[in-house]
């Protein structure tokens, strides 16, 4: 099945690979999306290797680890934690890593000169990706500083990559900050296309001192502003086989802490849904154009 819908282990910290394998029965996982981050049963003191050991018994309960996580600090490819991290991915099998955030303040610092900067680093994960065989994506994140925070930006870093090796890892709810339509995104990052984030929002307006500013709630899929059909329909629509990360990044209520999983559960279930939507109506328009010769 392509799209698989997978899990960010971001907010699983306190859980061992048993718990994690519990947890994805319980929210009907197809994958995971597995934080390597220091103080998570997988960091970068032990991931040559608990992440093979990790992934294997993940993937012997049809939970297969489907995307590696870097800690925030995986940014350049002569970093230390670096070859540790990629050699355990080749023994585990798990075919893509998530780098951090390059960041600049555009105040002080030339744009173009930190895109090249970038993409001189890209091009340097692109030769370990090769080594590897492993696939590096960089993921739209938005606000200010942030490099290739919609996908517009993002290309200014992709363009001339290898495919094969560095992607895109979009993120729809992020778009939407950003004010980037989907389609008009996906259009862009297609050829790179590798991964895609799975989070709602919902805009707040405050007035007073901060009058017209906006700030955004990580919401239950569905109750914020992301248009998910349409999300899931354009990656129907272009075929698009990587996985999809759930991040539930919304928050409990207080006097309930025990309801996040069943709050996650809703949000994969949601995902799940409107992906086999999407497939069976793309299927069914190719049968019927298929069927009618055009």
């Amino acid at each position: 099945m392509n799209m698989k819908i997978i899990f960010f282990s971001k907010t699983l910290k306190s859980l061992d690979v048993n718990g994690l394998i519990a947890a994805g029965e319980r929210l009907g996982l197809e994958g995971w999306d597995l934080a390597v981050r220091p103080g998570y049963t997988v960091n970068p003191d032990n991931v040559q290797e608990a992440l093979p050991a990790a992934a294997h018994k993940l993937s012997a309960a049809g939970q297969p680890v489907l995307n590696a996580t870097g800690n925030f600090d995986v940014l350049w490819p002569d970093g230390p934690t670096v070859r540790p991290l990629l050699k355990g991915m080749a023994d585990a099998g798990v075919p893509l890593l998530k780098l951090g955030y390059f960041v600049i303040d555009p105040d002080k610092q030339d744009y173009w000169q930190e895109v090249a900067h970038i993409r001189q680093a890209l091009k340097g994960w692109e030769a370990l990706g090769r080594e590897y065989g492993v696939r590096i994506a960089y993921h739209t994140h938005s606000g200010m500083g942030q490099m290739g925070l919609n996908c517009a930006a993002l290309m200014h870093l992709l363009q001339g990559c290898d495919p094969q090796y560095i992607g895109a890892y979009i993120d729809p709810g992020h778009m939407l900050i950003n004010g980037e339509p989907f389609a008009f995104g996906l259009a862009m990052v297609k050829p790179y296309l590798a991964m895609v984030g799975l989070k709602d929002y919902k805009p707040h307006l405050h007035t007073g001192e901060v009058d017209g500013s906006l700030t955004w709630e990580c919401v239950l899929a569905g109750q914020g502003g992301v248009p998910w059909r349409t999300v899931l329909a354009g990656l129907a629509k272009i075929d698009f086989q990587g996985p999809c990360s759930v991040h539930a990044e919304f928050e409990a209520p207080r006097h309930a802490p025990h309801l996040f999983l069943e709050m996650a559960r809703a949000d994969v279930t949601y995902f799940k849904q409107l992906r086999d939507a999407a497939v069976a109506d793309h299927a069914g328009t190719n049968s019927s154009t298929l069927r009618s010769g055009a």
